[in-house]
């Protein structure tokens, strides 16, 4: 039968993938947690301590948030049911998007089912509009910081933008950015600006308030203006004195916030958070919402528990505890012979391998010393940047942290990395 022919070709693309050390799909299958202060991951009965996690302030074992997702199971069923314009809307999901506008000095805010698909359907709707009839069809330029996370590429892509109208600014790069749009002056309506706030893999930050200034420099040279969405999923809980993100650090707002759920704030799912025209026209718009279930009730109450957690005296005393544990994590790095491939001030630290067999290795020995940490290959990140994004958490202690690190160097010493 012809389709044998492409499933061997998926077959060779597999043993492809394989050959060159950067497959994906054999997960470790965590079977359970210990009671540690930073719970360790039970895999086939052993312990191993967590370095690869996005619980940045380790909520996810929180007890409140716990009993909230249980309370509110208990209560509403552990589904929604349904979509929420049918009849998958619970008081519980109002709470939570009221609480996240207010967190984020925004008028509204909306979940969805992950932030993924927030991207996604946030992006298209933003760009092009999703009905036949839609008014939004102007003529539009959107231009993207170069390592944008691929959830934001996908929903540029699915707009079905013609070659002009997409372009990329170099990395962390105003003047990049700004050099664009002078030279599209006159040829476009509007233009959509969009970037990650935090960069995942490297842990870097974008400053808004050079983007922003950018803006406001050419927004009215446009028929209508320039709208810039940032991604900040790795700095809403993890980033900034009081956990709200790149906007936080840079004093700059962006039109429209993309957060998440599921890394700092330890529940799922994903949000917007914008002026209340914005998140109307996004009910209204956007496919992932309307067509897809939302988060559970038990998640959203979660969720809820963490927002509040986080603006509390509790909240604050965990993200200091975070950036004690960067410094204590960088300063012990700095006296070995490994290299991080980033001066992030983010729980995101990468150290730099620059070859995807080497840092499997290295990642396969802290396995078998009882560590958990993921090898980031090409092509995640380009090619002779591997790397082992080491990520942090508040609930590790300092000697838990040097311990780490000590066992990293002779990790890579015995994998002869060093």
């Amino acid at each position: 039968m012809p389709k044998t022919n492409f499933i061997q070709k998926i077959s060779q693309e597999i043993n492809r993938i394989d050959g060159i050390k950067t497959s994906k799909r054999r997960e470790k299958l965590i079977e359970g947690f210990t009671n540690h202060s930073a719970p360790r991951a039970i895999i086939d009965g052993k312990e191993f301590q967590i370095f690869n996690s996005n619980d940045y302030l380790g909520l996810r074992h929180h007890p409140l948030l716990k009993a909230a997702e249980h309370e509110a199971s208990a209560k509403l069923g552990t589904g929604p049911g349904a979509v929420r314009f049918i009849s998958g809307s619970f008081a519980i999901h109002r709470q939570l998007e009221k609480a996240l506008a207010k967190f984020h000095g925004r008028d509204d805010a909306i979940v969805f089912s992950s932030a993924f698909a927030a991207n996604l359907a946030t992006i298209f709707s933003l760009i092009k509009g999703q009905a036949k009839d839609s008014l939004i069809d102007d003529q539009v330029l959107v231009i993207s910081d170069e390592l944008n996370h691929r959830s934001i590429i996908d929903g540029i892509r699915l707009a079905g933008l013609t070659k002009e109208q997409k372009q990329i600014f170099q990395h962390l790069n105003s003047d990049s950015l700004e050099s664009i749009i002078k030279e599209n002056l006159g040829k476009f309506d509007r233009v959509v600006i969009i970037t990650d706030g935090i960069f995942s893999m490297l842990g870097e930050h974008q400053d808004l308030s050079a983007i922003k200034q950018v803006v406001d420099k050419y927004d009215s040279k446009f028929t209508n203006g320039i709208l810039l969405i940032v991604d900040d999923c790795h700095g809403i809980a993890a980033f900034g004195p009081t956990g709200r993100g790149v906007e936080e650090v840079s004093n700059t707002q962006a039109d429209v916030l993309v957060g998440t759920l599921g890394k700092g704030l330890g529940a799922d799912g994903g949000y917007v958070a914008a002026d209340q025209v914005i998140i109307d026209y996004l009910r209204e718009s956007a496919a992932t919402y309307i067509y897809s279930n939302s988060i559970s009730p038990g998640t959203a109450a979660a969720a809820l528990a963490a927002v509040e957690l986080l603006d509390s005296s509790e909240g604050s005393q965990l993200l200091q505890q975070l950036q004690k544990n960067i410094e204590t994590f960088k300063q012990a790095i700095s006296k070995t012979k490994l290299k991080l491939a980033s001066r992030s001030n983010h729980p995101i630290q990468p150290l730099l391998i620059g070859d995807p067999k080497a840092s499997q290795a290295l990642t396969q020995e802290l396995f078998a010393r009882g560590y958990l940490v993921t090898s980031i290959n090409y092509p995640v990140v380009a090619k002779s940047k591997d790397e082992i994004r080491v990520q942090l958490a508040a609930t590790q202690t300092a000697q838990e942290i040097i311990e780490f690190v000590d066992v990293i160097s002779k990790s890579a010493e015995k994998v002869e990395l060093l």
